[in-house]
């Protein structure tokens, strides 16, 4: 049962003999009171009294995740993949534990056990082709979910699920087909307007403004549903052409998501401070087969788009937003922080085997490799880790995207991310966070001076060959004119701009956000 620190603590089975209820019990006071270690000490006993029990290991690991404790957090569930779970809410639950430490052979493995798939539960198999979704392993969630629908064709949890995987392949008609239906199987559900409003351009005679509306105007929304909600809204209206309208709508998005989330500008500050001071230390080079381009800059810069265009070419491979550095340098400091990084894992990095954590981030990316040289990791926010991935992978390429401030952080407020994005959703709080990154930039072109290439995105689009050919020459890569041909491409892409990036590139004349100009006003004053 769900407890006050959010912890999933199941109830005692009723056929468990009294001592083991008593200590279910036991637990879960502990664990709404905090008291980590006295609730890992009764599950602890759990333990002893049935050895091996994934039940008991799965929240062993949430325990010691709570009490800040990642390694032994992680220990627990793997742990618990070894005991070869059959009970489905266990497994479920055992799938996000591997997933929150990004144990992707461990998850893999727990996938190819489901077999056969016709004899697996509809929920477990949305559950499992979600964790392959976040690996960006779309064709293998596809698989899941076609057995999913062969189930039960009608199954709006099923037809949603599948049309972001088919947005995610590039397969739009599909998606549109899935959501539209899964709109008309239950027009409560929120997400499913989203989805559809990135499909294409809505026009006068096709869009979905007076049934988004509609169900805005539900009694008793969450803040969750009304974001999604009235994110396409705002996107509806913009395509409409009633930029008045599309900003209210914004601002309501915007306000439903800020709601849900704890943040605060000096966090930030805090952040590249501790960065900023860190001492600099001795690189570790690790022999590899396989040199890793790291993509940062600001959420919506423009990195998918460089990523696609280097797919394309024949020595390297794309493999998407990865989190394999982030939970590397979490396994090398022992600490669980809430994003990519944060002021606490800055100070603890500073004792930390960055050496081991290279060794480990390339052996994590090893399954997904190919016989292509080099790959990409194209997880934006990885221009935080850039003085712990310099060291810790010296033969690592690097490409910056830059984009103008008021372009980047204007498409930032109108997308709505996970909560990987907090500071995006205010105007002010956009702009301190992106003068933060410029900060930090700035320190790490002068402490790794030439390890860094700067990539304008106007120039990739204005002129992506000359581009290309520079970006192809740092990365010690023969320029191939096949990486200007993004249209067409079959490998999954499930970041923000996973429709925009398989169209044909252009420059727009008016950038996206002047018709908002007005309402911008704070933005463009505190840029």
């Amino acid at each position: 049962m769900p407890t006050s620190t959010g912890v999933l603590l199941k109830q005692a089975d009723p056929t468990q003999a009294d001592p083991s209820r008593l200590l279910w019990q036991q637990a879960e006071l502990h664990a709404s009171r905090k008291e980590w270690a006295a609730a890992a000490a009764c599950f602890q006993s759990l333990l002893s009294m049935h050895p091996g029990d994934a039940k008991v290991l799965v929240q062993l690991s949430y325990i010691e995740s709570l009490a800040g404790h990642y390694r032994m957090a992680r220990d627990y569930a793997l742990r618990a993949h070894a005991s070869r779970p059959r009970d489905a809410d266990t497994i479920k639950e055992l799938i996000a534990r591997l997933r929150t430490f990004n144990e992707t052979a461990a998850l893999n493995q727990c996938t190819d056990r489901l077999q056969p798939l016709s004899a697996v539960s509809i929920p477990l198999l949305i559950a499992f082709a979600a964790q392959l979704s976040n690996l960006n392993e779309q064709d293998r969630a596809l698989v899941l979910l076609d057995e999913a629908k062969r189930g039960d064709p009608g199954y709006p949890p099923v037809l949603l699920a599948r049309g972001q995987v088919l947005t995610y392949l590039g397969r739009f008609d599909e998606a549109r087909a899935e959501l539209l239906q899964c709109q008309r199987k239950a027009p409560e559900i929120a997400p499913t307007y989203w989805w559809l409003s990135r499909l294409g351009k809505q026009t006068a005679g096709s869009n979905h403004v007076d049934a988004i509306r509609r169900q805005l105007d539900r009694p008793g929304r969450k803040p969750e549903e009304i974001a999604f909600l009235a994110y396409a809204l705002h996107k509806s209206l913009d395509d409409l052409g009633d930029h008045p309208a599309a900003w209210r709508a914004l601002e309501r998005a915007c306000r439903a998501k800020r709601s849900r989330l704890d943040y605060r500008s000096e966090q930030s500050v805090e952040l590249v401070d501790r960065l900023i001071a860190l001492p600099t230390g001795p690189a570790h080079a690790t022999e590899s087969a396989h040199t890793p381009i790291f993509i940062v800059g600001m959420h919506r810069s423009g990195t998918t788009l460089l990523e696609q265009m280097l797919d394309g070419h024949a020595d390297v491979r794309g493999l998407g937003e990865l989190y394999d550095f982030t939970s590397q340098m979490r396994l090398a400091t022992d600490y669980h922080c809430r994003g990519v990084i944060d002021a606490t894992l800055v100070d603890r990095a500073r004792e930390a085997p960055l050496a081991t954590a290279g060794r480990g981030y390339l052996e994590g990316v090893a399954w997904r490799l190919g016989p292509e040289r080099f790959f990409t990791d194209k997880l934006p926010s990885n221009f935080l880790n850039l003085g712990f991935i310099c060291r810790a992978l010296p033969q690592a390429k690097i490409l910056h995207m830059v984009r103008d401030p008021m372009e980047t952080c204007f498409s930032n407020l109108r997308e709505l991310f996970s909560d990987a994005c907090p500071y995006s959703y205010d105007q002010l709080e956009l702009a301190d966070y992106h003068r933060q990154y410029q900060r930090l930039m700035r320190h790490w072109h002068q402490r790794h001076a030439g390890r860094i290439l700067d990539v304008d995105y106007a120039a990739l689009t204005a002129d992506p060959e000359s581009t290309l050919a520079e970006v192809a020459s740092f990365c010690g890569l023969e320029y191939q004119p096949e990486m200007l041909q993004v249209q067409g491409r079959g490998r999954g892409v499930s970041t923000a701009s996973a429709i925009q990036v398989r169209a044909q590139v252009q420059v727009l004349e008016t950038p996206k956000w002047k018709p908002y100009e007005s309402f911008l006003q704070p933005l463009m004053a505190a840029l």
